[in-house]
């Protein structure tokens, strides 16, 4: 995938209906999810993404699509072709890079 994307500011890309999208996760992206999840730690966010179910993969992604800087809603991911296994893979290396872990 060769779509323009800024690793330093923690840009992972992943392949939605065969188009690269940039996930990041921001500040943004992280409230989204805590109030998506009704949560109020980071350590709860993280045992929460530790058992994803397909619907909170599609959250998450919503989230960070929308850091990215092109957000897509969770009807459209729900419609749209994206491999299960890339998407959490992509989900952890934005958390990581997010977070300086990589």
């Amino acid at each position: 995938m060769h779509a323009p994307h800024n690793k330093a500011r923690g840009e992972v890309l992943i392949a939605i209906d065969g188009a690269p999208r940039r996930l990041c996760l921001t500040l943004g992206a992280l409230a989204e999810l805590e109030a998506a999840f009704d949560l109020i730690s980071f350590a709860e966010l993280g045992e929460r993404l530790k058992q994803l179910t397909a619907s909170d993969l599609i959250l998450v992604l919503a989230a960070l699509t929308g850091g990215g800087g092109a957000p897509m809603s969770t009807a459209e991911l729900a419609r749209a072709r994206i491999d299960p296994g890339e998407a959490a893979a992509k989900v952890a290396e934005a958390f990581r890079a997010a977070f300086d872990e990589a």
